[in-house]
């Protein structure tokens, strides 16, 4: 059985004393979803450490959103994967396609980054998908095909059976768009095809998640979907009763 997951990208929200009230309602309510699904946090790095804090001991982990593709030295700005290891996060999100538009990370910034993440203990929730006008153009099986081989292809084994896939149709971030539930499942099952072209049979234990738009009301549908695993939850992750509520998609 693959793991259940949903986890919060709370991008560039919440000052840290909002995002230390969050975690705490997120903790509170936790009882109430099934204990199959394993929720991840992802905070702004200002309040990695104290979210880590709150959950702690909750069963609920804590990722960063992003980490730096260098390992130390005269890089101003950036915060590397062994910081964020040192504060006891256990993920961090790579290749988002805010990361792709808007800072122009490429598959060998993001090759780089993975190297990172491995070396310090952090599962990477590694982000593909396409754009509208990719999808529009009927390439949004060729986009996501080479996200994968570019970057994923290049993990070992060993580094792959940590991994954690997540499927973002671009046009449904933050748009109110949603992809249907079958076109998710189309998606995450090529997804799934193509990881075991390299893989063989352990792609069918790489979690899969969809992050387009997955709110409550929709939530019970794409997760019923054989390929789909749970989400990476964006404008939804920062309400801490719709955020449990999508994990309630899954059944106790």
């Amino acid at each position: 059985m693959r793991r259940k997951i949903v986890a919060g990208n709370w991008k560039m929200n919440t000052t840290p004393v909002e995002g230390v009230e969050l975690a705490k309602n997120v903790v509170a309510g936790k009882g109430g979803v099934c204990s199959c699904v394993d929720f991840i946090v992802c905070p702004p790095f200002t309040h990695l450490s104290e979210v880590i804090k709150v959950v702690r001991g909750s069963g609920i982990a804590v990722g960063a959103q992003n980490c730096a593709a260098e390992e130390k030295g005269a890089y101003t700005g950036e915060v590397s994967a062994k910081m964020i290891a040192s504060l006891g996060a256990e993920y961090v999100i790579l290749g988002h396609s805010e990361r792709r538009e808007y800072y122009g990370e490429t598959s060998a910034t993001l090759n780089k980054k993975m190297v990172q993440a491995y070396a310090n203990q952090l599962v990477p929730i590694y982000c593909v998908g396409e754009k509208l006008a990719e999808r529009e153009a009927g390439k949004h099986f060729d986009v996501v095909k080479a996200q994968i081989e570019e970057v994923v292809f290049n993990l070992t084994d060993e580094q792959f059976s940590k991994l954690i896939i997540a499927y973002e149709p671009v046009w449904a971030i933050g748009t109110g768009k949603t992809a249907t539930a079958d076109q998710a499942q189309e998606m995450h099952a090529f997804i799934r095809q193509v990881l075991a072209s390299k893989f063989g049979e352990k792609a069918a234990e790489t979690p899969i998640l969809y992050g387009g738009s997955c709110k409550p009301s929709n939530a019970k549908e794409i997760f019923a979907k054989e390929d789909v695993d749970g989400g990476l939850i964006g404008g939804a992750a920062l309400v801490a009763d719709d955020f449990l509520a999508i994990g309630k998609g899954f059944e106790k």
